[in-house]
């Protein structure tokens, strides 16, 4: 026993050594309460107050219960193969499973993926005969995941308008299915396994009567119904041995429920909360700025992160006058960091949003340097920017049949199996591409017609969408002419603007429930072309797709190499590294600008923000830029309010001259003086635009300073208008124009190719 416990700090030894009683433990980042939770179950089986099969033990991943139950085997010389140790889906499919017939399962009942899911939401809607455009499969997938996870069957859910009463009926159409077919999905586990314990008395008590001790993990991550779950087995007599970090609460968009802590100390009438104060991972600097930011949260478990390792160094902070500029100082100190024998995969790369990833990628493609993304995809390996190459080799070479086969029915317009087949017996007979054999049978009159209706769509108005035929392989042909002849004249990042527009690729993932992240990649695409257009210096549409498919081929590193760790802030959660770079600190981008719509988003960004700064162990760096490319335009930042909200003397300004110009443009911005923080920044906002337009020196100044509001000028797509705006300069000059025919549309000067009329 002393050896199982040596080691143990006080607060730590204190949570492990528990007399048989409920206990909240707040455990603060890297302050060791795996070893808490793990040393506390070997605790209890090796002084003999429990068997191994009364204890029950919940994770959020199947790594954690597998390396829980491994480190349980490494202390104690007993067989963990029986214990219940797992997932709630895990553990829910395990009693499922035994108990089949009390919950209306056959025993071989099959488990949905979300794939699988979403094969089956889409087999029923066509039996129904529903729009699969007006009611997205995806979103009818969410809509019952939802109702799922409140545990509402299709029957309880209130419906107040005619999409949700329509949205109810997919619900229980599919659960028809599902039940006749004998398959669960996850959602489906813990709710029929809620129902079960929750109608049948006998089997609860005997759950209750046998776990005398139920552990959770990441505590502040479950859901309202996985609480209420956990509550169902905790018997009378039970001992409930939670362990979480409210702070550390950042899948609110999952169903994670900050509540439940509170609701848990309420419940179990806690009387003293045990907290694990001490760091095991950052210095003293890194611990202090994570502290003063999330005391800015109300309503929190107040604790207060301290380490015996000492202050260690300041937090660099970075200004860059670019996004490029950002990316290029972040592999500079790479590269300093590792001659000076920090190994790449001790060092990571954090972002909040995927789309910022793209940027970096590029710097550390042209480095040379060897990266990984973690939990994630490299952006121009991302599905849905795939999708969107694909649509683009088609503009360039309609006969690419590769590109054909991935979109010819994404998004969804009714083309099978069967119709592919079809279409490849033609190429075959017709010993040419697929597109030629497509063309071969569907270039009817109509479809002509069609065609040149679409046409003179997109020459007089891009904003509207082009009128295609719903359904089959003539409606994909019509849709591609379209889009080929609408490209005519433009710039590259016009053309990739476009083809999303009118592809229907954004309307799909706009109707996704997790569709903004890939939105946003859909965006930066648009940003890729552009900054592909004034590397090269070339402005074919070959070129670019030429210069994606190299970079999506380089420098994803094997799992054995040594690299660079890329990743969001959402991926790091649990991983701890040497050095953190932390990229993109500014106004709606992080915190991000949806976080301003949704209750309590700011708070959840500042959580956000504090796992971000956890995750360093030695060095933080701090960046952003003020100026970034967003949707295809430039966009003026300024700091993230995160920035202000961190002590000054924990920061070292990499170049003190910009935070001094900061400083003495606008009080109070870094020395805390009066003035709300919108108030703050939103001086900020203006100061630092007009400094950086007025600091703007740029050769291609004097060819867009022959544009001018009230002139008259024609644009090669959009035809006569006249400038009522303009702003920027240099690269970033663009006008706004009014158009006779296309409506208002800010263009930038460099891309536009307008002449004077």
């Amino acid at each position: 026993m002393s050896t199982l416990l040596s080691g143990l700090n006080t607060e730590q030894l204190n949570a492990v050594t528990l007399p048989h009683q409920s206990a909240l433990v707040l455990a603060g980042a890297g302050s060791g309460k795996t070893r808490v939770l793990t040393t506390r179950i070997a605790y209890l089986i090796q002084s003999r107050q429990v068997s191994p099969h009364s204890i029950i033990a919940v994770t959020f991943t199947n790594k954690a219960a597998k390396e829980m139950l491994a480190r349980i085997s490494t202390m104690l010389p007993i067989n963990t193969q029986g214990m219940w140790v797992g997932t709630f889906h895990g553990l829910c499919n395990r009693m499922l499973r035994a108990h089949y017939q009390d919950a209306g399962l056959p025993q071989t009942f099959q488990i949905l993926d979300s794939a699988d899911q979403i094969a089956v939401i889409k087999r029923v809607l066509k039996g129904i005969g529903a729009d699969d455009e007006k009611f997205p499969p995806r979103q009818v997938q969410w809509f019952i995941n939802n109702a799922k996870e409140e545990g509402l069957r299709g029957s309880q859910v209130e419906a107040y308008d005619d999409f949700t009463r329509k949205m109810v009926e997919f619900y229980l159409v599919y659960e028809q299915q599902c039940n006749k077919d004998g398959m669960v999905d996850f959602a489906e586990l813990l709710l029929r396994s809620y129902e079960l314990l929750t109608r049948n008395e006998i089997l609860r008590r005997h759950y209750s009567g046998r776990f005398s001790h139920i552990l959770v993990d990441e505590f502040q991550d479950t859901s309202q119904l996985q609480y209420k779950w956990l509550k169902l087995f905790a018997g009378a007599g039970a001992a409930v041995f939670v362990v979480g970090d409210d702070d550390q609460s950042i899948y609110a968009f999952r169903g994670a429920n900050t509540g439940n802590m509170r609701e848990f100390e309420h419940d179990f009438r806690i009387s003293k909360i045990i907290k694990l104060e001490q760091n095991y991972r950052s210095h003293g600097n890194i611990l202090d700025a994570a502290n003063t930011l999330i005391r800015n949260n109300s309503g929190r478990l107040d604790k207060n992160l301290w380490t015996s390792e000492g202050h260690g160094e300041p937090l660099r902070v970075y200004n860059a006058p670019t996004d490029f500029d950002e990316a290029a100082f972040i592999v500079d100190e790479v590269k300093s960091l590792h001659a000076g024998g920090v190994e790449l995969s001790q060092i990571a790369l954090l972002y909040r949003s995927n789309a910022q990833s793209r940027v970096l990628e590029h710097a550390l493609f042209n480095a040379s340097l060897a990266y990984r993304v973690y939990g994630g995809m490299r952006f121009f390996e991302r599905q849905e920017i795939k999708h969107a190459l694909a649509y683009l080799r088609m503009i360039a070479n309609p006969d690419d049949d590769n590109a054909l086969l991935r979109i010819i029915n994404f998004p969804v317009r009714g083309i099978g199996a069967r119709s592919l087949e079809q279409l490849q017996d033609d190429a075959k007979q017709l010993g040419g591409s697929l597109w030629q054999a497509a063309l071969e049978k569907y270039s009817s009159g109509a479809v002509s017609s069609q065609a040149s209706e679409d046409m003179e769509t997109v020459l007089h108005s891009r904003n509207k969408k082009i009128d295609k035929p719903k359904k089959g392989v003539n409606s994909f042909v019509v849709l591609i002419e379209a889009i080929q002849q609408g490209c005519d004249e433009l710039s590259l990042p016009e053309i990739v603007d476009h083809m999303l527009e009118h592809s229907g690729l954004v309307d799909y993932y706009r109707a996704e429930r997790e569709g903004a992240n890939r939105l946003e990649n859909l965006h930066e695409l648009i940003n890729a072309a552009t900054s592909y257009i004034q590397e090269a210096e070339d402005d074919s549409l070959a070129g670019f797709l030429a210069h994606a498919s190299l970079e999506a081929g380089e420098h994803q590193s094997g799992n054995n190499q040594d690299a660079l760790q890329l990743m969001t802030v959402h991926s790091a959660k649990g991983l701890e590294f040497h050095s953190v770079f932390l990229s993109g600190l500014e106004e709606g981008l992080f915190p991000h600008e949806n976080s301003r719509n949704e209750a309590g988003g700011l708070e959840e960004e500042r959580r956000l923000m504090y796992v971000a700064l956890t995750r360093a162990r030695r060095r933080l760096y701090l960046s952003f830029a003020q100026n970034r490319m967003l949707h295809g335009q430039t966009r003026y930042n300024i700091p993230s309010r995160f920035l202000q909200e961190i002590p000054d003397g924990l920061l070292k300004w990499l170049h003190p001259l910009q935070k001094k110009v900061i400083t003495q443009q606008v009080p109070g911005i870094m020395g805390r003086e009066s003035g709300t923080t919108d108030q703050v920044f939103g001086m900020l906002t203006q100061k630092s635009r007009l400094r950086m337009k007025e600091s703007t020196i740029d050769i291609r100044d004097t060819e867009a300073s022959r544009w001018h509001v009230g002139q008259n000028v024609t644009h090669a797509k959009f035809g006569a208008g006249v400038i009522v705006n303009r702003e920027g300069g240099g690269a970033d000059a663009r006008v706004q124009v009014k158009f006779n025919h296309a409506g208002t549309k800010w263009l930038s000067l460099e891309y536009a190719k307008l002449a004077s009329t």
